[in-house]
């Protein structure tokens, strides 16, 4: 299994994901500050590795946090929790992971130092295991939508690059081959940033699992010709009413799925369902950098001084969307009922 990432005595490791495909590049974050620029410049990516990634940040600074007692060590998390939640603002993942760490110190904070330290550490641990069991009961839940044979379309990177391990859409996708389905999957490109091209289609060919690359705008196309059977994307926060945001260019592909009837389906954690955001108008978009419109591995593509406009993802309305497959069961509309219905459900 592709690590991602993962917790060690000198800091937390990561695979360099602006470096694949061409170069399989680790990195070890040795303070909290090195985690938020990984998270930052996309080392990490994928919103339930990014929400791990900042649990492990926080442990780490914590661990090692000179403080000697708890009212300095709070202010000194309090800094860390801070300085995280200032990465990236669309994936709920990362202040769902940070609220965590921060009721995990509040439940040890009658406890010495040393122990509030290493019941975080413990706790960045647990977060890391429970992503990749709810990323594998997703698959089982998700596996029985896909069609036994044929095409599936899939934008951006939801695999194992994108969690602690297996992945989210790709899961969905691993899972409904382990059970002896017989897919091939088109993999959108995703510009700007090329997720679908580098990690995507790596990580499928590393599987064996027969995959096409297109650029963005051939899935319409694609589609016409009866070529796809379903679409299956992650997401980086699904609202209560089940728009979902998701890297941009989501939406697009969910107007083409429902112009030619193929089904649309969301596979993301319970960590990034956000019942407090009522609708996708209220989740705030992340703009990046204009460079990465401008270029491409380096090279200048477009004349100096044009005007660019890059958000990093985009919002799929509810009606688009066929259903939203979590660990904890798979939803359909109304959303607004079976969501909040999948709140009290413990997932296996």
């Amino acid at each position: 299994m592709i690590k991602t990432l993962e917790w060690t005595d000198e800091g937390v490791r990561f695979i360099d994901q602006t470096k694949l495909p061409t170069e399989e590049v680790y990195v070890t974050c040795r303070n909290y500050e090195e985690v938020a620029d990984a998270i930052r410049t996309m080392i990490v990516r994928g919103a339930p590795a990014i929400g791990v990634a900042a649990a492990m940040g926080v442990a780490l600074g914590v661990r090692d946090s000179e403080a000697d007692h708890v009212s300095e060590l709070r202010r000194e998390f309090e800094q860390i929790c801070d300085t995280l939640a200032e990465t990236r603002p669309t994936a709920v993942n990362l202040f769902w992971a940070i609220q965590r760490m921060k009721d995990k110190f509040e439940a040890v904070s009658e406890l010495p130092v040393s122990q509030i330290k290493q019941a975080l550490v413990t706790e960045a641990q647990r977060m890391y295991v429970e992503d990749i069991a709810a990323n594998e009961a997703m698959g089982r839940n998700g596996a029985v939508l896909l069609p036994s044979s044929g095409s599936v379309l899939t934008h951006c990177n939801a695999g194992a690059l994108a969690t602690c391990g297996y992945g989210t859409a790709l899961g969905v996708i691993r899972a409904a081959v382990e059970s002896g389905k017989k897919l091939h999957v088109y993999a959108d490109e995703t510009r700007p940033f090329l997720q679908g091209a580098r990690l995507t289609a790596w990580e499928l060919v590393k599987d064996n699992i027969p995959t096409t690359l297109i650029s963005d705008n051939m899935a319409g196309a694609m589609m016409r010709q009866r070529k796809i059977g379903a679409v299956i994307v992650g997401a980086d926060r699904i609202a209560a009413n089940g728009d979902v945001a998701n890297k941009i260019g989501t939406y697009t592909v969910a107007v083409l799925a429902k112009e030619h009837g193929i089904p649309f389906y969301v596979a993301a954690p319970w960590s990034t369902v956000d019942l407090d955001t009522p609708d996708g108008t209220k989740i705030p978009i992340e703009q990046r950098a204009s460079r990465e419109v401008t270029h491409i591995a380096g090279k200048q593509m477009a004349p100096d001084g044009v005007k660019v406009e890059n958000p990093a993802f985009d919002i799929t309305p509810y009606k688009y969307v066929t259903a939203i497959i979590t660990e904890r069961g798979v939803a359909k509309a109304p959303y607004t009922e079976s969501l909040q219905n999948l709140a009290s459900v413990v997932a296996v």
